[in-house]
């Protein structure tokens, strides 16, 4: 479902500004600091629901009290308010003047987002590579959401017993770890399920890209067999109780999991180059691109933040041969270094 039109009214640098998409490849194009990622923030906030970025009191501009987001994608009206509500903003959704305080996922729009920042995750902490798999997830996979949200909540809950009733903890611990041991069994159970589907096709989609015959695999590193996880991890938290209240945190679940990637066997945290890591993602993203929309029944919106400038020629044109059929809406600072891949009528939003 493409989106046609957008008006932002106290929306992060935006006090009152409207934009009209073609359904093609639309590139905004204007200097830095000009709004061109919170544009394309906007739209995905209208997509999906909520930020990549920040939390929603943010999204509202600076002394203001509410921000506003209305659009169309294709016929359906969507907008989104943000109003400050006893210190706290409260977010709702109208879809076709029906109002929800949240989104289930059958009532989002698919939509996958790049930027350059995606393009240091293989090196950087495995927070940022489990917050892709479980959002690859949360947006194909009903009920996981609900599940990692109830996942986190139980275990803030120990966490906050190690911390502040250590003398009552021991006692109370139990039921803690059976409920933790459910919830981070079925979250290892999903992401090691998702990854072995990715693995079928990584290794095809990164010699496409790359121009080179490849072998690419992706592991779940998980501190036990995914096999008998809710049993381990049971024992461990039963077993680490005095480690655990000593530190004030849960060492042990799916939070402390982590994903690596192998090129050709070798670890590519450790050995791959700038170009190699570049593929990676890309057929990463490309992959992500192809399961939201086998899963979903429709294409998404392709938005990319300023990645242009941040792959070489050949990775660029493999980009390309993805987003000819859907809607498709790009950054940058320089236009015609994004117009010469496309020979297809595309759209110049111009930001000063």
């Amino acid at each position: 479902m493409a989106i046609s039109s957008v008006r932002l009214q106290n929306f992060r640098s935006y006090s009152d500004e409207s934009f009209e998409f073609e359904p093609g490849v639309n590139i905004i194009v204007g200097p830095n600091a000009s709004g061109k990622t919170n544009l394309l923030e906007a739209v995905l906030v209208l997509a999906r629901g909520n930020s990549y970025r920040v939390k929603d009191a943010e999204l509202v501009q600076f002394n203001k009290p509410w921000a506003r987001l209305d659009s169309f994608f294709e016929k359906q009206k969507r907008v989104v308010k943000i109003e400050e509500k006893n210190a706290k903003p409260e977010k709702t959704y109208e879809l076709d003047d029906k109002i929800y305080k949240r989104l289930s996922l059958d009532k989002t729009t698919p939509a996958v987002y790049f930027e350059p920042n995606h393009l240091q995750f293989i090196t950087r902490g495995p927070d940022q590579r489990r917050d892709f798999i479980d959002d690859l997830l949360e947006r194909s996979q009903p009920g996981f959401k609900t599940l990692s949200a109830n996942y986190r909540r139980v275990l803030a809950q120990r966490n906050s017993l190690l911390k502040h009733d250590v003398h009552f903890a021991k006692s109370q611990l139990f039921a803690w770890n059976v409920r933790l041991s459910e919830l981070g069994t079925k979250i290892a159970e999903s992401r090691a399920g998702l990854i072995a589907e990715i693995n079928k096709d990584i290794s095809k989609s990164y010699s496409k890209i790359s121009r080179k015959k490849s072998k690419v695999e992706v592991f779940y590193d998980s501190q036990f067999p995914i096999e008998h996880y809710a049993s381990k991890l049971l024992n461990k938290l039963e077993s680490n109780t005095q480690v655990d209240l000593e530190r004030g945190f849960t060492a042990y679940g799916p939070h402390r999991d982590d994903i690596s990637f192998y090129l050709n066997e070798q670890p590519m945290g450790q050995t791959a180059s700038r170009g190699e890591t570049r593929s990676l993602v890309l057929a990463l993203k490309i992959y992500e691109l192809e399961l939201i929309e086998k899963t979903r029944g429709q294409k998404p919106i392709f938005l990319l933040d300023d990645v242009f400038s941040e792959l070489d020629g050949a990775r660029r044109h493999s980009l390309v041969d993805y987003l000819k059929n859907h809607q498709t809406i790009i950054t940058t600072t320089d236009a015609d270094a994004i117009i010469e891949h496309f020979t297809d009528a595309n759209k110049i939003i111009p930001l000063i």
